[in-house]
């Protein structure tokens, strides 16, 4: 499975974006799929996570702000993020578990595969 992140970019705080990542492999759609974040100096974030029928976590840091859903069909999970503020800032990484997992987890370390990350930057 290769994974490809998009959608990153420069936002004022209060602004949106939509990440999404698309997946070559048909194992993607069989699978857990997270988003996981990086800040400077600091380690890997848990932020969502989806299981392959749509049931998802997200971290209290972003609940009520951010949604992640997929399209199977496309082969493509998305991240929706609203009520950006600065401490959002981060390299944004998408990562699906091994083929059918079922179980939505939040260390990094239970994800096999992984992206390229995707910048996301807000400004106060």
């Amino acid at each position: 499975v290769q994974l490809q992140a998009s959608g990153g970019g420069l936002v004022q705080a209060g602004g949106s974006l939509r990440l999404a990542c698309a997946a070559s492999g048909r194992t993607f759609s069989s699978t857990v799929v997270g988003w996981f974040r990086q800040a400077p100096g600091k380690g890997r974030e848990f932020v969502a996570a989806i299981s392959r029928t749509g049931g998802n976590i997200g971290s209290d840091s972003v609940k009520g702000r951010f949604t992640i859903s997929r399209d199977n069909a496309k082969n493509t999970v998305y991240l929706q993020m609203n009520s950006l503020k600065p401490e959002d800032t981060a390299v944004y990484y998408c990562t699906a578990r091994p083929e059918g997992a079922v179980i939505l987890t939040t260390t990094p370390g239970s994800y096999t595969y992984w992206g390229q990350g995707t910048q996301v930057t807000v400004s106060s």
